[in-house]
């Protein structure tokens, strides 16, 4: 058991004279007062908080409709892939037939093939790996009047069929690379939106930790704001208790001012009024709990300040008396300081 060194200054500085009282409630209001302004700016973070949290929220839901439209043309894209496939089916199966034709009759294109070389005197390309190639030989030839006219025929015929094998080749590869290229650009944005929406995730789950502290710290604030008014209340109230007793005890006696008690004010349990004066009580009365002193008045309090109370020591559970007549200002827990007790014994 231990009296704290405010305990203790509040313990002694009342009985130095009737104006403590008032200070102290000067001093307990001042602190209501900056409690107050902290809890102000408690709300105005809370209001921030729950404005930044709406935005995010507004932004969140606008990225959450763009992923989705993302998401919808990504499968309108790949549907429509898959109905280029099914399209372009029927062209490979085209691209198969044109080449097992031209295969199937090789020996016919060997023969146009050495019959454009005599003409014009150049190595034939290779059919099924450059049809393009071919194609613009038999063109050439043709256009030069380097084919015989029995063998225009059949250079026209094999003509069509390069032909359509190049056009066919072209729509396929044109039609998938534009279809792939769709589907690459909207996946990157798909990618590019689930970021920004799991960044503003990660902001929101932030500033709701955020605000759940400020609101602890608001409530914090409120306990504290209620405590000190119903402790201001209290010594306002027991302040005017003791000077209604004071006002009584001046009718009923005085204590003695040569530093005796006053033994018939001493055998009267209920008296009103000290039984000696507390100006003449120096060095009379005895330390309020049994313990050791830990601090003094007037020492250091280890931060730069001098102690104005004392503070002792004692066992867990020791009984804790007042040291001298006086009236009761305050009583029972206040704040980190435990249960206080002020009282205010008589002037000095």
């Amino acid at each position: 058991m231990s009296l704290t060194p405010v305990s203790a200054q509040l313990a002694t500085a009342a009985p130095q004279s009737t104006t403590a009282a008032p200070e102290a409630i000067k001093q307990r209001e001042q602190e209501l007062e900056a409690a107050r302004i902290q809890q102000k700016s408690s709300a105005e973070s809370q209001a921030k908080f729950k404005a930044d949290i709406a935005a995010i929220g507004q932004d969140r839901s606008k990225l959450n409709a763009q992923l989705i439209d993302i998401a919808a043309q990504v499968r309108g894209v790949e549907t429509s892939i898959a109905d280029a496939e099914a399209r372009l089916r029927p062209l490979d199966s085209r691209e198969q037939q044109i080449r097992g034709s031209l295969d199937s009759r090789r020996s016919e294109i060997v023969e146009v093939l050495a019959a454009l070389q005599r003409a014009g005197r150049r190595t034939p390309p290779a059919l099924l790996v450059r049809p393009d190639d071919a194609l613009q030989s038999l063109r050439t030839a043709m256009l030069l009047g380097s084919v015989v006219p029995e063998l225009r025929g059949r250079a026209e015929k094999l003509t069509g069929e390069l032909s359509e094998l190049v056009t066919i080749r072209k729509a396929i590869a044109t039609e998938r690379n534009s279809l792939a290229l769709d589907r690459d650009k909207l996946g990157a944005d798909q990618i590019r939106l689930a970021a920004l929406v799991e960044e503003r995730q990660h902001q929101q789950s932030s500033i709701e930790k955020d605000m759940e502290t400020e609101s602890a710290r608001a409530i914090a604030l409120s306990r504290q704001v209620d405590s000190l008014q119903g402790l201001i209340a209290k010594m306002e109230q027991d302040l005017k208790s003791a000077a209604r007793a004071a006002a009584t005890a001046s009718l009923q006696g005085v204590p003695a001012a040569n530093g005796k008690p006053n033994a018939a004010m001493l055998k009267d349990s209920a008296r009103l009024s000290p039984a000696i004066a507390f100006a003449s009580a120096k060095g009379l009365f005895a330390m309020p709990v049994n313990g050791s002193k830990i601090r003094d008045f007037g020492g250091s309090d280890g931060v730069g300040g001098f102690e104005k109370g004392i503070s002792l020591a004692s066992r867990p559970g020791s009984q804790v008396t007042t040291p001298c007549d006086g009236w009761v200002v305050y009583a029972g827990p206040f704040r980190s300081y435990g249960q206080l007790l002020i009282l205010n014994a008589g002037g000095g």
